[in-house]
């Protein structure tokens, strides 16, 4: 099983750069964080990763053209470096590495991971499609009118499809798991860590202090941290 697993993971990267999703370094890198991440969370974990992946692709890749235009696509044409999926995925890889290092916390581990991606999902969809959807931007300080796809601006439109994003995840863990708890913390986490993206996207971002992949991987780290304190 483990073995059909690994070729599953090596086909869907491959399949990754064939797609032109991921640089063929993002890809090795993707491959590595999600062995680690079946061997701590299963099959569950992968569809985590899964689905981040796939959702995050789908709402960068539509409009592309519009958000071209306009100044608000990433480089790469929705390509993602190695970068980019060490700052979105690094810290779920990280906490696969806890199984071995403290086997008594096993039980929390699917539910960190699942936050982990709840907040990137969140934090995905809520600025390509707030973008594109939102009506007004605000910045998240002090909610005064903020200029679209600003570090820190946020819109009523892409915060609730953040929201959706992080219930998606949520919903994949009730499905393997069955705890209705666990689905609210993974929501809450994915929203505090969402919160905090555009906050230290405000401030140390704006101010060129930290880069875009750290605000990333630091978003899943508050997340994780959110997740954990509500689960003791």
């Amino acid at each position: 099983m483990d073995f059909f697993i690994i070729l599953l993971i090596l086909c869907g990267s491959a399949a990754s750069i064939f797609l032109n999703k991921l640089t063929w370094l993002a890809a090795l890198v993707g491959t590595i964080l999600s062995i680690l991440i079946f061997r701590a969370a299963g099959i569950a974990g992968l569809s985590f990763l899964a689905a981040f992946f796939i959702i995050g692709s789908l709402v960068t890749s539509w409009k592309l053209e519009v958000k071209q235009k306009d100044g608000l696509a990433e480089t790469g044409k929705g390509k993602r470096n190695a970068g980019q999926v060490l700052a979105n995925a690094g810290m779920a890889g990280m906490i696969s590495v806890l199984v071995w290092c403290a086997p008594e916390l096993r039980h929390l581990v699917p539910v960190l991971i699942a936050s982990c991606f709840s907040s990137a999902t969140a934090d995905t969809v809520s600025s390509e499609l707030g973008n594109v959807c939102g009506k007004r931007f605000y910045e998240i300080l002090n909610f005064k009118k903020g200029s679209r796809g600003a570090n820190g601006v946020v819109s009523v439109e892409g915060t609730m499809a953040g929201l959706l994003g992080s219930f998606f995840i949520g919903g994949i863990y009730v499905i393997f798991y069955r705890e209705g708890f666990s689905f609210f913390v993974i929501v809450i986490a994915g929203m505090v860590g969402n919160l905090a993206d555009s906050v230290l996207g405000a401030t140390l971002e704006r101010n060129k202090m930290i880069g875009n992949n750290l605000v990333n991987f630091l978003n899943t780290f508050v997340a994780a941290i959110t997740a954990w304190c509500l689960m003791q």
